[in-house]
């Protein structure tokens, strides 16, 4: 009797032999002919969704974290950074908010820089749970085990094995990692960092039990604590395009020109941004708009055009999965008008 591995070993065996030379036609047959988008062509954009979607009045902010109930819902920005470095921006782009768990793919791609993939693979896991991004059951359905670092547990995990001596020294690490993607300093908004600390219970039970299956060797009051730190990280929408725009690039940073990721690694932070990048939602996500993204619980939302752009948009009232509702809206459209689908470039 197959289990669900061997299963799919058998499966991706059987995909390899029908994939055999002279069988299917070659790749490069078929090879991707997208070309980067016009500046008009992304100004159209950006303002046809902006326009679109500013007066949407659905959903509601995030309450069960004090400080974020009080962002003011009328915020809507939306910024694109593409190729030559340049960020194309309109509505409050450069108004600050907390990214939340936008930060998680980032902390994912410092751990795979510091101590490879396999680490992350083998240690939090790369699956989409199927269940809440904070559920207590998935951590025990598999004692730990298959997760993805864009969940509560397998996001505490991965902070939990960033290498340090201290959790100043990983902190330091992380601060540093998201500034140089972003192309500036970036910083934590202390009120929403009290504010989540002090209502982080649930967080602090999942780090301790994700510590009792030995998923990560840090002390699990200080990886959730340094969780909480990530998440209360302030930046823009135009910081967020351009962190968007760094995996975008293979990770080049391209305003700064700086290589921030190692090439190798992007693709498979991406592939997690596809299954998991929108909670519940990631299918419904995947299926409408195509392309990698990860949201946050304060509004932000950042999605990523392989080779093309990074877009990313802000917009406080969150839909019932908790995604921004009006940010999502806008970063269809826009992945739509600018032909940015990956999965039909067909040539």
């Amino acid at each position: 009797m197959l289990n669900r591995r061997k299963f799919f070993g058998a499966m991706t065996a059987g995909a390899a032999a029908v994939a055999a030379p002279g069988l299917i036609p070659s790749a490069k047959a078929h090879a991707c002919s997208a070309s980067a988008p016009s500046e008009a062509e992304i100004k159209a954009a950006l303002a046809a969704a902006y326009t679109a979607h500013k007066g949407v009045s659905e959903g509601q902010n995030a309450d069960y974290i004090p400080a974020l109930a009080k962002v003011p819902s009328r915020y809507f920005g939306i910024a694109l950074a593409s190729a030559d470095g340049q960020v194309r921006e309109v509505g409050d782009s450069r108004q600050p908010f907390t990214i939340q768990s936008i930060s998680k793919p980032f902390t994912m791609a410092l751990v795979m820089q510091e101590s490879g993939p396999k680490l992350i693979e083998d240690s939090v896991g790369v699956d989409a749970t199927g269940q809440a991004f904070n559920a207590i059951f998935a951590i025990e359905q598999h004692r730990g085990r298959e997760m993805n670092p864009l969940v509560n547990p397998g996001a505490i995990a991965t902070v939990g094995n960033i290498k340090g001596a201290s959790p100043d020294e990983a902190w330091g690490k992380i601060i540093r990692f998201y500034s140089a993607c972003a192309g500036r300093q970036l910083q934590v908004d202390a009120e929403v960092y009290k504010s989540e600390s002090e209502t982080n219970q649930r967080n602090r039970a999942i780090g301790a039990l994700m510590s009792a299956y030995e998923r990560f060797p840090m002390d699990p009051e200080a990886a959730t604590d340094l969780y909480t730190r990530q998440c209360s990280v302030s930046a823009s929408a135009r910081d967020l395009a351009i962190m968007a725009a760094t995996l975008a690039f293979g990770g080049r940073n391209p305003v700064t020109g700086q290589q921030v990721i190692d090439r190798a690694l992007v693709p498979g932070i991406l592939a997690v941004m596809a299954t998991a990048g929108l909670y519940d939602d990631s299918g419904k996500w995947l299926f409408q708009c195509r392309l990698p993204a990860k949201s946050g619980v304060g509004g932000g939302l950042i999605a990523v055009a392989p080779g093309r752009f990074g877009v990313a948009a802000f917009s406080p009232p969150l839909d019932e999965a908790g995604n921004s509702v009006r940010s999502q809206r806008a970063i269809i459209d826009i992945a739509q008008a600018l032909n940015a689908n990956p999965f039909a470039q067909f040539g």
